[in-house]
């Protein structure tokens, strides 16, 4: 009698080609995170002289030094975190939450196509992005418990009071600014998002267990 001997692939082979729909958001939300982040303090390291207190993020995108960099950056943004958000709404179903994703990545997309010097169409979709990113940390956080949960809500909350306290001085009350600034406040709106974004995504590629609702 002849034996049959069926090939059966390594398992290490297998673990590349089956990543699920949170293995890949996380993989997509870290690499937005992280590379905005790293995009932004390189373009501002390419022009020289750029006002870190009382510039705005935004003037990143009318230097010609920079201007390809943080703009393009912002379309690569809005990709990601679209993209980041449809694999993790196919595991949590939450159409609002996924809305917010949506809105945060056209605000995204938006602040990129149409730079500083377009006038009101930017700031509109900045606006957008500076709000909704920060909602889409505090909606996220109905997905997970404990620490993570908490450093989401911070996140989002204290980019929330940034952004009054911005709009605060942008109509006409600077002290609103405090010592940071207006370039410093505005940071404030986007690196704790930017930074939780990293950490979520991690959250995401580890070995945590799956969101609450799952």
């Amino acid at each position: 009698m002849t034996r049959t001997t069926t090939y059966t692939e390594p398992a290490e082979t297998l673990s590349l080609t089956k990543y699920d729909d949170r293995t890949v958001a996380g993989l997509l939300l870290f690499v937005l995170g992280a590379g905005f982040m790293t995009a932004i303090m390189l373009a501002a390291a390419l022009v020289p002289g750029y006002d870190f207190r009382g510039g705005a993020i935004s003037d990143l995108g009318v230097f010609a030094e920079s201007a390809l960099l943080f703009n393009g950056g912002l379309l690569v943004v809005g990709v990601l975190n679209l993209a980041g958000g449809y694999l993790l709404y196919r595991r949590h179903g939450k159409r609002w939450l996924l809305a917010i994703y949506a809105l945060a990545s056209v605000g995204a997309v938006g602040t990129g196509l149409f730079p500083l010097d377009t006038g009101d169409a930017h700031s509109l979709f900045a606006l957008l992005a500076f709000l909704f990113f920060n909602l889409e940390a505090i909606g996220t956080a109905t997905l997970l418990r404990g620490a993570m949960r908490a450093i989401s809500v911070l996140a989002g909350v204290l980019g929330i009071v940034f952004l009054v306290l911005m709009a605060i001085g942008d109509a006409g009350n600077a002290t609103a600014f405090g010592p940071i600034g207006h370039g410093g406040t505005e940071r404030m709106i986007v690196y704790p998002v930017m930074l939780w974004l990293v950490a979520f995504g991690g959250y995401l590629l580890g070995s945590n267990p799956a969101p609450a609702s799952e």
